[in-house]
């Protein structure tokens, strides 16, 4: 009986290992899978791009003054306490 059953399970992993496409395969479908999609994406146009590239740009701007600003700030304070302490 046990023999019979490891017959079975043996002849199941072949009858699997069969039904599983190759590598290349599932790459093609992957691919193809990928292709559709992106059929399904709706692209911005040109000028909505453009409108948010500047929003960005101005975005980084505006925030990277603040981060200096700041830095400023908080470099002259900690130059005043080491100045204080030292003096």
């Amino acid at each position: 009986m046990a023999e019979n059953e490891k017959q079975e399970k043996q002849a199941k992993k072949t009858a699997d290992k069969e039904k599983k496409p190759g590598v290349f395969a599932r790459i093609a479908r992957w691919f193809k899978e990928l292709k559709a999609e992106l059929k399904k994406v709706s692209w911005p146009s040109w000028k909505q791009t453009l409108n948010n590239t500047w929003v960005v740009i101005v975005c980084v701007v505006v925030v990277g003054i603040f981060i200096w600003v700041f830095d400023a700030v908080a470099g002259g304070v900690v130059s005043a306490l080491i100045s204080l302490v030292k003096g």
